[in-house]
């Protein structure tokens, strides 16, 4: 399956600026081959592509609606890591592994102050298309941890820090639920301030096993985790 990106809006479907450059330069794709769009929300739109001049369209045979999507929910909030490709990595995987939404967290030892947010989303966006996903997943920000900490659902919400000499639950023991949101720190892992801070706010910690994972590595253990849920 060749898939795309674009709108479909009333059965009507506009491809994406830099995916039609991608079919005609690139892909060098001709006319009447297969093609399939999908707006990225469970919508595929199926039909045989029309090219005129430097335009790519599609003659839309079939539109699909309500795809699903991965279940449950997982939103995965992460301090991006001081080496951009590691983190990019993480999206990457966790995209192709079905997660939701990711936030990009500022903890008080983020050393990233800033990041690609444009540049990240095209990749999330890519990663989607190549594991034919019709629903991509939200790219959040960077966003500081006690301003997310104000938007989300103690109930379904876990941290994974490596301190051993707190109380922490095992995956296993996380209950079944249809939206599942875990944090996980940066470099150097949360401060104590921070992890005293969570467990005010009524987040539960979670180990995810005895080896130390990276910041990236924790997240797309995670992301597997969930995968096989």
């Amino acid at each position: 399956m060749k898939l795309f990106f674009g709108e479909i809006n009333n059965g009507k479907v506009i491809i994406n600026d830099e995916e039609q450059q991608h079919i005609v330069k690139v892909l060098r794709m001709k006319n009447g081959e297969e093609i399939h769009v999908t707006n990225g929300k469970g919508t595929l739109a199926s039909g045989k592509l029309v090219i005129e001049g430097k335009r790519a369209n599609i003659e839309v045979a079939e539109i699909k609606t309500d795809y699903p999507d991965f279940n449950p929910k997982l939103h995965i909030a992460i301090a991006p890591t001081k080496n951009i490709d590691r983190i990019e990595f993480f999206v990457e995987k966790a995209v192709e592994m079905g997660i939701s939404e990711i936030t990009f967290l500022q903890t008080e030892k983020t050393e990233r102050k800033n990041i690609n947010i444009d540049k990240i989303r095209k990749q999330a966006i890519a990663a989607s298309k190549q594991s034919l996903r019709f629903h991509f997943p939200v790219i959040n920000d960077l966003t500081k941890l006690t301003d997310f900490l104000k938007n989300i659902n103690p109930e379904n919400t876990f941290v994974a820090h490596c301190h051993e000499n707190l109380e922490r639950i095992g995956l296993k023991e996380i209950p079944n639920l249809e939206q599942i949101t875990f944090l996980i720190g940066p470099e150097g892992d949360f401060s104590e301030k921070e992890i005293s801070h969570l467990a005010n706010n009524k987040i539960k910690a979670v180990s995810l096993g005895s080896q130390r994972l990276r910041t990236e590595t924790a997240g797309i253990f995670v992301a597997a985790w969930n995968y096989f849920l």
